[in-house]
């Protein structure tokens, strides 16, 4: 039997906690606009579904137990989000885009660079290596066969996920006009990139 009320009642908390993916999708929403911060929210729900499988057929607990993979996951990671909050805070640092095209009114940041900057930003975050393995079976009961229930268990993750970065999409986007006026948006560019920054050398310097 499979504890969905217990489990959507944690989700919440774990989902509402403010993380790298939500620094991520504000920061592409208010430099590419809601296209962009949407796809950014779909891009981390799809690389959330991909550690759901992952967990569903035992492949995240063998990486974990991998102490070489692990430790290899766990440095692209916190590289990839020191990576992304360089680039927001040089971008704060020059006052304008790296792309002309942005002071023309055009987003800095395409849909399809955003959508994988979401699905990279969550595939290389090593907590979820731990996360889901730790987190699903804890709502499966041990007798029960545990692929399907792991599997939706996980999907109703991704799912809630994807409505709560898409609501931050929409909040900051109906906002935007207002956010992207040169000092805040630097502002806010500067305050994700350091964000961004320290998640990834925590990430970097954690035991797991």
């Amino acid at each position: 039997m499979t504890d969905v009320a217990g489990f959507v009642a944690l989700a919440i908390v774990v989902i509402v906690t403010p993380g790298p993916d939500t620094a991520l999708t504000i920061r592409n929403t208010l430099v590419g606009g809601r296209p962009a911060g949407i796809a950014t929210a779909v891009g981390v729900a799809l690389g959330q579904g991909t550690w759901s499988l992952a967990t569903s057929v035992g492949v995240s607990a063998l990486l974990v137990a991998a102490e070489p993979a692990f430790a290899a996951l766990k440095l692209a990671g916190a590289a990839y989000l020191i990576y992304l909050g360089a680039q927001s805070l040089w971008s704060a640092y020059r006052g304008r885009s790296a792309h002309p095209t942005v002071d023309a009114g055009l987003p800095r940041v395409r849909t399809a660079t955003a959508l994988r900057q979401g699905v990279l930003s969550n595939l290389t975050n090593p907590k979820m290596a731990v996360f889901f393995p730790s987190l699903l079976p804890q709502f499966v009961a041990a007798d029960a066969p545990a692929f399907l229930p792991l599997l939706g268990l996980g999907i109703v993750f991704c799912l809630m996920t994807l409505s709560w970065l898409t609501g931050y999409a929409f909040a900051v986007a109906r906002a935007g006009d207002v956010l992207r006026r040169s000092g805040i948006r630097r502002a806010i560019e500067a305050v994700t990139g350091v964000v961004l920054v320290a998640f990834g050398i925590r990430v970097a310097v954690s035991s797991r």
